[in-house]
């Protein structure tokens, strides 16, 4: 494919724009970018697929800065130009950078980032001082568009030019289809939108007919059979249940220490276990962890990583879209992830911008099929690496994690809600007709953790588990490391030897419940039976009145005020089937 230069472009892009591609050492376009400015620029909405790391960020933020800077009339400090919805706080986070850098020499437009971890009310400082351009996650942009008049803030989105949903398929995956739709209802028909993704689902062509006006697709592969940048080698090996960490510490010290890795794990739980371990088995690499639940901490291991010349991120897929990392050589994934356009992004995060990199996937005997799925479903070649058992290793993780556990009973805690999530997150796995829980040996799994016991949950009734060898050990006698929380501990624990009551804030709560007296708790009592009967009178007489709608002549007969009163009602009812309202809200709506 011929090499394009910003100057080659139909549109002559601006001095300062093409100023900072030259700081930012951007010489050429990428097909993306060559295939999607032109259309932005002359007025047309794109949808466009391209693998990850293919340079879709400056394929929209170009024409947005261009678009914005050829307007006549100068942007108020509180008018918004454009709009740029991102799936998560990091991938926002570094869009909001680099937009950065090209405003550096653009003083008259303003951004703000807007993303969850900071109060509303610190936001909206945020935004008086200049929102000419919004970066944001898409919960906090619905809070801010909807709460804008009663928070006081005179934002106006009536000018938007354009609207950008990057990684949309992502966002519509997490559930934000709702909240797109009420952000959507904020903003002028009349803008120019685009879909950004490495992938593209059903979801996304609906939003796609529902939002743009007679959209460009735009379809940038490689390969036209494969899925992944071209410099990526994708690779698997099979693994036991209960060798898969030791293997993997042997293939880290094979590869070395300097280098930048990513392991990716399926839940939150197995990334706060698992991090601990594996520093604790490589100690002379820095070990950091990321995942969904932190909350302000995330920006700091995001950046620390990011500017580290080595080590290792253990994360879940909140870091497999769009982040893009320098110099991660090696995307390790402790497993199949859960939804199969998540194992593209996954190994996206290395082989970037035309960079070589490599992925390892870790598979179970039982899990094979997957490499087939994954070759039809996502077009990836996977190529088998074979791998040698390091007894050493096998007994030196084990005794680590066991040691660990006994010393500290928070790591304990740990380990056994890493075990339980990952075997409920594997039962509801998307693949599950070929990878399925039943299949898996629950007793080797656990050992793969180091249990010391067998959890009590669902999933295990009836397995079995023979194959586990845990440690005859008082469990009540393993101490947390922390003197306050083994103290309050200890003391729980004496009380319930006496009593047979755990003081714990829920048992606590139901002691109180026991204390009320009858009298309040029966006519509590006989309300909810009340509101239970109202509710169902409401429910008959709406299905009458409902029947009655398919007789034309009675319809006429009805007032108008029933045929209100029934057009809400059944809106109220599809507003609870498709869960846009809690069954509180539908409750309290039917007693009024």
């Amino acid at each position: 494919m011929k090499i394009q230069k910003w100057e080659d472009l139909d549109v002559r892009l601006s001095d300062p724009v093409l100023k900072t591609l030259k700081q930012l050492r951007f010489f050429n376009m990428t097909p993306v970018q060559a295939a999607c400015i032109p259309l932005l620029l002359n007025g047309k909405d794109v949808a466009v697929e391209a693998v990850t790391g293919s340079g879709k960020t400056l394929a929209f933020l170009i024409p947005l800065l261009e678009i914005l800077q050829k307007r006549s009339e100068k942007w108020k400090i509180m008018e918004t130009g454009a709009i740029i919805v991102s799936p998560t706080r990091e991938l926002a986070t570094q869009i909001s950078e680099i937009l950065g850098e090209f405003l550096k020499e653009i003083p008259s437009l303003k951004q703000v980032l807007l993303v969850g971890g900071v109060t509303l009310k610190k936001d909206v400082e945020t935004l008086k001082k200049g929102a000419n351009i919004i970066v944001a996650t898409p919960g906090r942009l619905e809070d801010v568009l909807s709460n804008r008049n009663s928070i006081g803030l005179n934002l106006c989105v009536k000018s938007l030019e354009f609207f950008v949903l990057d990684e949309a398929d992502r966002l519509l995956d997490l559930g934000f289809s709702v909240t797109l739709d009420s952000i959507l209802s904020y903003l002028p028909r009349l803008r120019r939108t685009g879909l950004f993704s490495a992938t593209q689902t059903k979801q996304v062509q609906q939003l796609i007919r529902a939002g743009l006006r007679n959209p460009a697709l735009i379809v940038v592969k490689e390969k036209s059979n494969i899925s992944t940048p071209i410099n990526l080698k994708n690779n698997f090996t099979i693994v036991q249940p209960e060798y898969k960490l030791p293997v993997m510490i042997d293939f880290i010290r094979s590869i070395g220490f300097e280098t930048k890795y990513m392991i990716f794990l399926p839940t939150c739980a197995c990334v706060d276990y698992f991090s601990r371990v594996i520093q604790a088995v490589l100690p002379s690499i820095n070990v950091l962890a990321l995942h969904g639940k932190m909350k302000s901490k995330r920006y700091k291991v995001f950046d620390k990583f990011r500017s580290a010349q080595s080590g290792i991120l253990i994360c879940t897929d909140v870091m497999a879209r769009g982040i893009d990392i320098s110099e991660i050589d090696w995307v390790l994934q402790y497993d199949p992830p859960c939804v199969a356009s998540s194992f593209v992004h996954r190994c996206g995060r290395t082989a970037r911008i035309g960079n070589e990199g490599n992925a390892l996937l870790f598979l179970l005997e039982t899990e094979s099929a997957y490499v087939d799925f994954i070759k039809r479903n996502q077009k990836v070649e996977l190529h088998q690496m074979e791998r040698e058992l390091d007894k050493d290793t096998v007994d030196e993780c084990l005794q680590c994690m066991r040691q660990m556990q006994q010393k500290d009973r928070l790591v304990f805690d740990k380990a056994n809600r890493a075990f339980v999530s990952y075997v409920q997150a594997y039962s509801k796995h998307e693949c599950n007709l070929i990878l399925q829980l039943k299949d898996i040996d629950l007793g080797k799994l656990a050992m793969g953790f180091g249990l010391l016991r067998m959890p009590k949950m669902p999933e295990l009734k009836g397995k079995d588990v023979s194959s586990f060898v845990g440690l005859e050990i008082d469990i009540n006698t393993i101490p947390y490391a922390h003197k306050q929380r083994e103290l309050r501990r200890i003391k729980r624990l004496s009380e319930y030897r006496n009593t047979g009551v755990w003081t714990s804030n829920q048992n606590r709560c139901n002691r109180k419940k026991q204390t009320e007296s009858w009298s309040e708790s029966k006519k509590r009592k006989l309300e909810r039976r009340e509101k239970r009967s109202k509710r169902k009178e409401r429910k008959e007489l709406l299905k009458q009145q409902f029947s009655t709608t398919c007789n034309k002549r009675k319809r006429k007969r009805m007032n108008e005020e029933d045929i209100e009163q029934l057009a809400k009602d059944i809106a109220l009812i599809k507003k609870f089937k498709k869960r846009k309202i809690s069954q509180e809200e539908f409750d309290a709506a039917f007693q009024v």
